[in-house]
């Protein structure tokens, strides 16, 4: 038995209070002997007894009392029957399974993961609710309802096996809302095992709300039991692919790669990572000091052409799950751009910061009008360069597939404000400062995108760029993941991801009067990361995150080409193959994230709702553990009121008190 107030049983010597009062009150009456009352000591000697035993009785129970006192203040929990059995049997049991990478975290001191204690533990538990319940399984993966006729085969459903994805626990409750509304089922409980992830349980998303008014709206009762872990697990180091770029350098391709090592652990220690890139495979030895390391990495293509494949491994550890990133790369791919713009000298810089890096002839920049939309985004361009007035109707749509398929685009401001909204972003107002005061950049995301050091890992020299002009950026729903901030925090450049590709927005332009972008050490090399970005839509490799395969890619054929296992691709990481396309599969980013929630913030997202947490702490418990509390409470009632009844006079004094004088 554990408790959730441990500190409480310090008050357990109270016990002994009644004890001691009833010794002080024996010592107020002492024996004096009375010759004349000798003779009645033989007649109630057996009346003596029975008062002594009664006496005892009366103890016995104010000392249980108090002892039951102590124990409900402490919250005990108990395994088994006695901690989920006690109130009657459902008629429904929705079982809310979290799948997550990061449930594959191995308990202390065991093999077993959390998901696997969560299975055994709901297992055990429910067998004996079988015959009276509707059990339903529904899991994070998949979401989709399952009635399980026979709980001790819970473990072996595929329903319930370790997959690479992340959980959303809003969409995973109104799923089972949905199942009891369709099934109008009678009283239920939702049984939930979770790790309390908080990037998975999301708790400052607006469904909440929703979801928990619907389960308090539903006629039948609903209880919520909530089977969760504590936050000491085995040591565990993840890997995570940020980017992989392909670059030609003369004759010769290579690919840079840049991953992210993050561990529980900050001693100092030597980390072996297996490369592999289209079979060949290359061990490095990592020098970890601290909790995580960014790697910068090169592997040479030589003369090839052709994309391909590859992988980073690390050694087996607390998670399993989080010990392979895996990438694909594409063709060599030709970059040509479009320069859409409504002020020729801008569009002048533009075409020469992009010929400088072109590696084909001067047709590999070309300049149109926004009017001209008939062939925007066609054929092989890869990135696309847009000043002035946002995009409406024939334009926008498709400058909105061009991204989709993989393509790159960066918006410049027009100049004026500017009413037109694309993907909900908008221009503000234009604002300018003396040239001699300037506004400038004071932050930057420096490991990835435009902005990145270079190869040799030198940062570019936007804190020395000068900024006249800038114009705001409207986006009342957000979205934005601002790359760089001026110093009083409104942003410089903001990105969109849609489909494939990505959006960008940049808040000056590079002609003189309004910064020095136009001098190049800044402008050059982020359009050249853009166009490499936007090679994606000319390649037949694409990487995406477990769980978020499009309903077009399910609808094909997929085999697992990083092994001799077969895989799922909608759950499991890995490389996969369908007719010559490629595609990477990896964990979510957000699986990553360490950040857990407590005990009091997830029972707030259920409002009003009946709640109960269990906490698992080791892997050696073979059934669920629960309050106890009610009985401890009821049971503290029963000795005061057994004690009460003991204490009323005998009968026989109750009627002679009745008898008139």
């Amino acid at each position: 038995m554990t408790f959730l107030q441990p500190f409480i049983l310090w008050g357990l010597p109270l016990i002994l209070v009644p004890v001691l009062i009833h010794l002080i009150n024996r010592l107020r009456h002492r024996r004096q002997q009375w010759a004349a009352m000798r003779f009645l000591l033989s007649a109630t000697r057996s009346s003596i007894s029975h008062a002594k035993l009664r006496q005892f009785l009366v103890l016995f129970f104010r000392v249980m009392a108090v002892l039951a006192l102590i124990l409900f203040l402490s919250r005990p929990l108990a395994g088994g029957w006695l901690g989920w059995a006690l109130s009657p049997a459902p008629d429904a049991i929705i079982l809310l399974l979290d799948r997550s990478a990061s449930m594959e975290t191995k308990l202390p001191g065991s093999q077993v993961t959390r998901r696997e204690q969560a299975l055994r533990l709901l297992t055990e538990t429910a067998r004996g609710f079988q015959q009276s319940s509707h059990v339903v399984l529904i899991d994070s993966a998949s979401r989709t309802p399952q009635e399980v006729a026979n709980v001790a085969s819970l473990s072996g459903l595929p329903a319930s096996a370790a997959t690479d994805t992340a959980a959303d626990f809003p969409a995973l409750i109104q799923t089972a809302v949905q199942w009891l509304i369709e099934n109008r089922a009678g009283t239920a409980e939702l049984w939930i095992a979770s790790d309390l992830q908080q990037s998975n349980w999301q708790p400052g998303d607006s469904r909440w709300t929703t979801v928990t008014s619907q389960l308090a709206a539903l006629p039948q009762k609903v209880r919520v039991r909530l089977l969760t872990f504590g936050t000491s697990n085995e040591l565990n180091t993840g890997v995570a692919l940020r980017e992989v770029v392909r670059r030609q350098r003369g004759d010769e391709g290579e690919l840079n790669f840049t991953v992210d090592f993050q561990r529980q652990s900050a001693a100092k220690e030597s980390l072996p990572v297996t490369l592999t890139v289209d079979g060949v495979t290359a061990q490095n030895d990592l020098a970890i000091d601290g909790p995580g390391l960014r790697w910068r990495h090169k592997a040479g293509l030589g003369g090839r052409k052709t994309g391909g494949w590859g992988s980073i491994l690390i050694p087996q550890d607390g998670n399993v799950r989080d010990n392979a990133a895996y990438f694909v790369y594409g063709t060599e791919t030709p970059m040509r751009a479009e320069v859409v713009s409504a002020d020729a000298g801008s569009a002048r810089y533009f075409q020469l910061a992009a010929q400088a890096l072109a590696r084909g002839t001067n047709d590999s920049v070309r300049i149109i009008k926004a009017e001209d939309s008939s062939s925007l985004g066609a054929g092989d361009v890869t990135l696309m360069l847009w000043q002035g007035a946002l995009p409406d109707a024939a334009p926008a749509e498709k400058i909105r597939s061009f991204v989709e398929e993989g393509g790159a685009v960066m918006f410049f401001p027009p100049g004026t404000p500017d009413g037109q909204r694309f993907n909900g972003v908008g221009w503000g107002e234009v604002q300018g400062v003396a040239a001699e005061a300037g506004f400038r950049v004071a932050r930057w995301d420096e490991d990835q995108g435009p902005l990145a050091r270079t190869d040799e890992g030198i940062s570019l020299p936007l804190n020395l760029v000068t900024f006249q002009r800038r114009q705001g950026l409207v986006a009342p729903n957000g979205g934005l993941a601002v790359m760089a901030a001026f110093e009083d925090g409104a942003p410089f450049l903001a990105r969109q991801t849609i489909g494939r590709g990505e959006i960008y927005f940049c808040a000056s332009q590079p002609r003189a009067e309004w910064s020095s972008l136009g001098q190049g050490a800044v402008l050059v090399p982020m359009i050249q990361r853009l166009w490499q970005t936007g090679t994606r839509r000319l390649q037949n490799a694409t990487s995406i995150s477990c769980g978020e395969l499009s309903a077009a890619d399910r609808g094909r054929q997929w085999v697992a080409v990083d092994g001799n296992v077969p895989k799922d691709i909608r759950v499991q990481a890995g490389v996969y193959r369908s007719g010559d396309r490629f595609m990477a599969v990896n964990r979510p980013g957000v699986e990553d994230e360490l950040e857990v929630m407590d005990a009091a913030q997830a029972k707030k997202l259920f409002g009003d709702l009946p709640f109960q947490m269990l906490e698992e702490r080791r892997a050696t418990t073979d059934a669920l553990q629960g309050e106890i509390w009610r009985v401890l409470l009821f049971g503290m009632m029963a000795f005061l009121l057994g004690e009460g009844i003991l204490m009323l006079p005998p009968r026989a004094v109750q009627m002679q008190s009745r008898m008139p004088v």
